[in-house]
């Protein structure tokens, strides 16, 4: 491609127009001339040769992680979330409490499956009391530490604003006082949650004998009506994100609009600070359109400072904070697992890039460097302009790619930003030993061509670099958060094959604002053969990243009874999926327990009316 391009004399012809351009620019699409069908021709079949490759290679990816997946799935020890189903949206009775209605609800209709469940409960209050304890108890040992290193001298606090005013008080006996006080306190709401109602939610972690019977809950319709009893695969407790589990089931749809409303608004004036960059970016344009500017501008130093990095490492600042925005987003959406809030807010990052780093910094950018050859052509040439001018950018995301890419990836390796926080912390604000374990903890890792060919090789050495530097942080440096045996591939998949598509329309509009218009059917077969591929990949493979077939559930089940005939599941569950609160500084098997050893009762408890009694099944008769 470098060498069809390079041969060219497209750019030289028009100097004497105002187009402005580089001798870099002289590898790109830009330097062939109009009309040159002979050279759009090696265009069009190196498309052709890049999607099918790109396909080939993601379908065998598919293949590989789909087989990977279920062979991990197979040979993955027994945790509680392969038995256990999140059911939401339990409808209110006025006869029965939630934990009464969702037993009887499940001995009814899942009778030879059934084994237990855990109501959720919201522990807001009690998470804040928790909170304020470590506080103290840090705050407690702090000054425990003081008086050991100065045992003739108590340490003495002040009462006042921040600790620097007001009356004086014995440290120790300060903090001791403000946790045995706190520790009531928490054992009150806990005893509280456990013997009231009130703080129950209408929502569930119901757990079975077999992974077979989850399967079967999980991803069947319980109730006629199709918004209440609700059921999903239950993450892994680690993964679980307690806040938003207390959130009304019938609120998330319209807090899901407000965030589609406010991550449109976020996206649409991002495209300001996109604009600055890439006025950065042009300064031949700059100095055509303000000659005034021109004096500082010609400053040798700082020409190449502000064409060099200085747009790259601005882009980079904008979008510092944009993770967590994003994060707070779709924790506000109501995503009850860490997985799903990452992938939500992955998804978001990736449009977000590509609406305004990539289409952004194209049409801001174009409209910059060419902005006075727009302003002295006629209105007919300047699609021609377009055709010569956006492939040009690709010496922006050169230097964007070197900015994010290689210098992120050597910065990731270094980890200097968490070894700058941590002597800051260190220094500032480390006082006990808790607190030197949170400044120390590495954290979790975070989620977040054809036409101008010279990209490539910046690209490949990014991925080279991601590839050995990443590996060796997941295994070596960060902990794990949760496991999700794969899922997050489909999204990958579906992210590369959008990026393919897009390509394949910019080609086809730059070739016909190029005068090539005889290319366009030719073009136009690509991204349906793309679309036809994503689908078939949808159908074929993505199953096993969302169900779990009843095959694979009966066999795991099978192989585990005959190993371990005598397995006690109900003492595995239990508190398996209780709040985390409830188990600091208390025996887990007193905490929450749900289930009471009782015979199995010829009919289901309820509290409902006699006509409502409902007999179990016997071994003749088909489920209620």
């Amino acid at each position: 491609m470098v060498p069809v391009n390079w041969t060219n004399k497209g750019l030289d012809r028009l100097k004497h127009s105002n187009l402005t351009y580089s001798d870099i620019d002289k590898l790109s699409l830009s330097n062939i001339p109009n009309g040159s069908a002979s050279r759009f021709w090696v265009h069009l079949c190196m498309a052709y040769v890049i999607t099918f490759w790109t396909c080939f290679m993601l379908k065998r990816e598919y293949q590989n992680i789909a087989l990977m997946r279920l062979q991990f799935l197979a040979n993955d020890q027994m945790r509680p979330n392969q038995f256990t189903v999140l059911v939401r949206n339990i409808p209110t009775d006025p006869h029965e409490s939630i934990c009464e209605l969702v037993e009887h609800f499940f001995k009814v209709n899942h009778p030879d499956q059934y084994l237990t469940f855990q109501a959720v409960h919201d522990a807001t209050k009690l998470s804040e009391l928790v909170k304020t304890r470590k506080q103290m108890q840090n705050l407690l040992d702090y000054n425990n530490n003081k008086h050991m290193r100065t045992l003739s001298k108590r340490p003495v606090i002040k009462m006042g604003f921040l600790g620097c005013c007001g009356e004086e008080a014995d440290g120790i006996k300060y903090y001791t006082s403000m946790v045995e006080s706190l520790t009531r306190e928490i054992s009150e709401e806990k005893e509280r949650l456990r013997t009231g109602t009130k703080s129950i939610v209408p929502a569930a972690f119901v757990s079975f004998k077999s992974r077979w019977g989850a399967a079967i809950c999980a991803q069947t319709q319980q109730s006629r009506d199709p918004t209440e009893w609700i059921t999903e695969w239950a993450a892994e407790p680690r993964d679980i994100y307690y806040d938003n589990l207390a959130l009304p089931y019938v609120d998330l749809k319209l807090r899901r609009i407000i965030v589609a409303v406010a991550y449109f608004f976020l996206t649409f004036f991002f495209m300001i600070p996109i604009a600055f960059v890439q006025s950065l970016a042009n300064i031949e344009g700059i100095e055509k359109a303000f000659p005034f500017l021109k004096p500082l501008i010609e400053v040798r130093l700082l020409k190449s400072i502000i064409q060099g990095f200085l747009p790259g490492i601005a882009l980079k600042i904008f979008l510092l904070f944009l993770p967590r925005i994003l994060m707070q987003m779709s924790k506000f959406e109501g995503f009850v697992s860490t997985s799903s809030l990452e992938r939500r807010s992955a998804s978001r990052f990736y449009m977000f890039q590509f609406i305004n780093v990539f289409l952004g910094s194209i049409v801001t950018g174009t409209a910059f460097q060419q902005l006075n050859s727009f302003l002295n052509q006629s209105a007919n040439d300047i699609p021609k302009t377009i055709g010569v001018s956006i492939p040009m950018k690709a010496t922006f995301f050169i230097t964007y790619i070197m900015v994010d890419g290689w210098a992120g990836v050597a910065g990731e390796i270094l980890r200097l930003k968490p070894l700058i926080i941590y002597h800051l912390k260190n220094t500032f604000l480390v006082r006990t030993e808790n607190d030197r374990e949170e400044a120390t903890d590495p954290g979790t890792i975070g989620f977040n061509t054809a036409v101008s060919p010279i990209l490539l090789p910046f690209i490949i050495v990014f991925f080279g670099l991601a590839y050995v530097v990443y590996r060796h942080q997941v295994i070596n440096v960060y902990n794990q958060k949760y496991e999700s045996a794969g899922k997050f591939w489909p999204d990958v998949h579906r992210r590369v094959l959008t990026a393919l598509i897009v390509s394949q329309l910019l080609l086809m509009g730059l070739l016909n604002t190029k005068q090539a218009p005889k290319s366009t059917p030719l073009l136009l077969v690509l991204p349906v053969l793309t679309i036809g591929f994503h689908m078939h990949c949808k159908g074929r493979y993505q199953p096993a990243f969302v169900t779990y077939s009843l095959q694979e559930a009966m066999v795991k089940d099978t192989l585990e009874r005959t190993r371990e005939p005598n397995l006690n599941l109900k003492a595995f569950f239990r508190n398996a999926y209780a709040h985390p609160e409830f188990r600091v500084g208390e025996n887990l098997e007193k905490e929450m327990a749900v289930e009471k050893p009782h015979t199995t009762p010829e009919l289901v408890a309820t509290k409902r009316g006699s006509w409502r009694n409902t007999s179990l099944p016997s071994k003749h008769s088909c489920p209620a």
